[in-house]
C-alpha cells in the first residue's frame, strides 16, 4: 500500500474504521470518511498517533455534492485516489430494534445508503480513475446479500430490506467490473460475515426483544449467531474485513475483478 491515497466510506467505526487502520499500516494514506465528522477525526487521530497519514471528511454518501467535495479534498491533499471502499451502511430507519417487520422507511434508508451510496461513491471517484487509468474500487457488501437460507428467526423479517440492499451491492460490483475494466479499474467486494458492529447491536437488540430465545441482550444474540453459523464457529473483526479489503486493493489482486469474497468463517458457501 506504500504510496497509494484511500478513501473509505463510514470509516469513522466498525469495519470501516478497521479497514482504515489496515490500509494505513499497509502504508496508505487515508481519507476516513464518515457522516459524522467527530468520528472520523476520532480515527484519523489514532492512524496518526500509529505513525501513519489520515485525514477526516464529513461526507455523506446520500449527497452528490457532498462526495464531489469530499474527493476534490482528497485530491487536493495527497494528488491522487487509488482505492474507493464504499462502506457506509444502515440496517434500516429509526426505530429498528422496536419492530417485527420492516416498514417503508426502511427500504427508504438501505435503498438511498445501502445500493445508492455505494453508486454515488463510485460516480464521483470514477473521472479520476479512468484518466489515470487505474483504480481499486472493493464495496462492502454483505453474506447477507447470497441465496436466503430459508426462515431466520437470527436475523427476523425486518431485516429484509437490508439483505436485498446487500444483494443489489453485489449485482453492482458485478456490472461496475463489466464497465470500467478497460479503465484497468478493478471493482470487487467483501461479503462479512458476523462482525459486531452498530449493525448487529441493532440486530441483536431487535432479536433480544422478539426471539428472546436467543440471548437476554444483543451481544449474548450475536455470540450464539456466531456458533450456530459458523463452522469455524468464530466472529469477523473489523481487522478482518480489512486484511480483504487491503488484498483486492493491492497489485497483487490485478488479475480480480467482478468477484464477491465471503469472509464469514464458513457461514455462506460460494
Amino acid at each position: 500500500m506504500e504510496g497509494k491515497v484511500a478513501l473509505v466510506t463510514g470509516g469513522g467505526n466498525g469495519i470501516g474504521a478497521g479497514i482504515c487502520r489496515v490500509l494505513a499500516e499497509r502504508g496508505a494514506k487515508v481519507a476516513v470518511s464518515d457522516i459524522s465528522l467527530e468520528r472520523a477525526q476520532s480515527i484519523s487521530d489514532e492512524i496518526a498517533s500509529a505513525g501513519g497519514t489520515a485525514i477526516p471528511l464529513s461526507i455523506d454518501v446520500t449527497d452528490v455534492a457532498s462526495l464531489n467535495a469530499g474527493v476534490s479534498r482528497v485530491l487536493e491533499e495527497f494528488g491522487q485516489l487509488d482505492i474507493c471502499v464504499p462502506n457506509a451502511g444502515v440496517v434500516g430507519t429509526r426505530g429498528f430494534e422496536t419492530r417485527s417487520d420492516f416498514v417503508d422507511g426502511d427500504w427508504d434508508a438501505t435503498n438511498s445508503v445501502n445500493v445508492r451510496g455505494l453508486v454515488n461513491t463510485a460516480e464521483a471517484v470514477l473521472p479520476h480513475m479512468r484518466e489515470r487509468k487505474y483504480g481499486k474500487i472493493i464495496n462492502i457488501a454483505s453474506q447477507g446479500g447470497r441465496a436466503p437460507r430459508g426462515p431466520d428467526v437470527v436475523l427476523g423479517r425486518q431485516t429484509i430490506p437490508y439483505l436485498v440492499s446487500k444483494a443489489a451491492a453485489i449485482q453492482w460490483t458485478h456490472l461496475l467490473a463489466q464497465d470500467v475494466g478497460k479503465h484497468s479499474i478493478n471493482v470487487n467486494c467483501v461479503c462479512p460475515g458476523t462482525v459486531w458492529s452498530d449493525i448487529w447491536e441493532s440486530i441483536g437488540v431487535n432479536r433480544s426483544n422478539f426471539e428472546p430465545n436467543l440471548g437476554a441482550d444483543a451481544r449474548a444474540v450475536f455470540d450464539a449467531a456466531t456458533m450456530m453459523r459458523h463452522p469455524l464457529q468464530l466472529e469477523q473483526t473489523p481487522e478482518d474485513i480489512g486484511h480483504s479489503v487491503a488484498f483486492l486493493a493491492s497489485d497483487e489482486a490485478s488479475e480480480i475483478t467482478g468477484q464477491a469474497l465471503n469472509v464469514n468463517a464458513g457461514s455462506v458457501l460460494s
